[in-house]
């Protein structure tokens, strides 16, 4: 019997051990680390956040290296094909030109008696023995000058350094940080209402399950009731103070009680797989939630005393809409900066192989340069007055659509109330209710004990006492959730 015992023991606590106990608020945290869509929120705040670093860089000054090859099927040639074909014959040109020039040349110093006919004979000789020397040296000095001037550009190098720093670009640059700021709100608004979402789904399920497992005790004691009450009739049979007819009757109850906590149990196995799901846990764990055993369930009223300010400045979105138009605006002026006057300063290295600073070397040689880039457009037809039209109307629309999201969060904010004070006016009928079902029952029980009432009678009790009881765990948890809608509503939901 001992072993037997301490086996019963040692089951009972490893069961309770694999039972995993669940507040809302662990519920809550589970369906925060595991939901997808907030998974992909936090990347966007990732990538928004890069993408504003990467705008504060617009006002740093670029650095660009360049480097290249080329290959010409020609040379550039800085002298002509009749050009290189004189200077090739240079020294044949000027002693033909010599030679017809010097014998007028001689005879004209002749007669002016400034040489005597034998020394302009003897100039002559010389000259005639010197003509092919310097024929050949003068087409020589010609050839060098043709190789002079050759560029020998078929094989090109050239390589640069640039430097540009932005001076003024009509405002475009500060309004795109403006835009990579507000957006990065914008991806942070985004991600605080998918949490809203979240908890408002995490919530409602939870407290769907906390509401069927209340009503699986109940459909457990009205079955338990049924059953009690089908045993009595049974005995009375078998003593002959009650007809079978009572006796179908009531196993007619019994089996419908028997389907209703089959119904409750199926109910709230899907219901808890559900909560498993959005909590990231799998689907066949074993969980018990905190507030299962709860007769009364924990009651928040703040959030019934907060204005309609508090959803203006809590919404997510209408924090959206209003990075929408400032989004708009900074874009208006991201337009307009094009059709602006703009000004950068530049600066670099250039570095070319064959270089042009000392004639046409086949050597790397550079130069530095320094510059002012200015951009003024001038004649557009209107496009940018067209364009700034346009984007200003894109903001008008933003506008639009914040004012009328207030005015229908308005509503919705109204429409909350409502039904929060509807769910608390029918938890209150509930518990009257449920009061004067208990009261019923038990008059009922002890008038068929006493055999002044039927077996029928304790029937029609025992049903409204279960809808009493029914309805009073669906008020309670219609109370929950219509605050869950409020606080949702307000954007206060945490």
């Amino acid at each position: 019997m001992r072993k037997v015992l301490t086996l019963f023991m040692l089951t009972a606590t490893l069961t309770v051990s694999a039972q995993q106990v669940l507040t809302l608020d662990e519920c809550r945290q589970l369906a925060l680390d595991n939901n997808k869509q907030l998974g992909v929120a936090r990347v966007k705040q990732e990538v928004a956040l890069n993408t504003r670093k990467a705008a504060r860089t617009s006002y740093l000054p670029k650095v660009d290296v360049l480097g290249g090859y080329e290959f010409l099927s020609r040379s550039i040639s800085l002298l002509s094909k009749d050009q290189q074909a004189g200077f090739s014959v240079l020294g044949t040109a000027a002693i033909t030109n010599l030679s017809e020039a010097m014998p007028n040349l001689l005879a004209g110093l002749v007669q002016q008696g400034t040489i005597s006919p034998q020394e302009a004979q003897h100039t002559g000789a010389i000259m005639g023995q010197l003509s092919q020397p310097l024929a050949q040296y003068g087409n020589e000095i010609g050839q060098k000058i043709n190789d002079a001037f050759h560029t020998d550009t078929k094989n090109i190098f050239a390589a640069s350094a640039l430097v540009r720093q932005p001076i003024y670009m009509g405002g475009a640059i500060t309004a795109a940080n403006r835009i990579a700021d507000i957006n990065e709100q914008l991806v942070a608004n985004e991600e605080q209402g998918i949490r809203q979402n979240t908890l408002a789904n995490i919530d409602e399920v939870y407290w769907t399950v906390v509401s069927l497992k209340q009503k699986q005790l109940l459909a457990n004691s009205y079955r338990d009731l049924v059953q009690k009450l089908d045993d009595d009739v049974h005995k009375m049979i078998t003593e002959g103070v009650a007809t079978k007819a009572t006796g179908l009757k009531v196993d007619v109850s019994v089996n419908e009680a028997d389907m209703q906590v089959t119904e409750v149990e199926d109910g709230l196995v899907l219901a808890k797989m559900l909560l498993c799901q959005l909590c990231g846990l799998p689907l066949d764990s074993e969980i018990t939630l905190a507030d299962e055993g709860k007769d009364v369930l924990p009651y928040s009223p703040e959030a019934e005393d907060m204005g309609n300010e508090t959803a203006f400045d809590n919404r997510a979105e209408l924090k959206m809409l209003e990075n929408a138009i400032s989004i708009s605006e900074q874009t208006t002026k991201l337009v307009r900066a094009a059709y602006l006057p703009q000004v950068a300063l530049t600066g670099g290295y250039l570095l070319s192989n064959p270089s042009v600073y000392n004639g046409f070397e086949r050597k790397f040689k550079g130069v530095w340069n320094v510059g002012v880039m200015v951009r003024v457009p001038v004649w557009n037809w209107f496009e940018g007055e067209y364009k700034v039209r346009a984007s200003r109307a894109q903001t008008t629309i933003a506008e639009m659509e914040l004012s009328d999201a207030r005015e229908k969060i308005e509503l919705q904010l109204e429409q909350c109330r409502f039904k929060l004070k509807e769910a608390n006016k029918r938890l209150l009928m509930a518990n009257k209710n449920l009061t004067s079902a208990d009261e019923n029952l038990r008059c009922a029980n002890l008038g068929f004990k006493e055999g002044v009432m039927e077996a029928t009678d304790v029937m029609a009790a025992q049903t409204a006492w279960q809808q009493a009881q029914s309805q009073k765990i669906d008020a309670e948890v219609g109370v929950k959730l219509a605050q869950v809608a409020l606080q949702k509503a307000l954007g206060v939901l945490q």
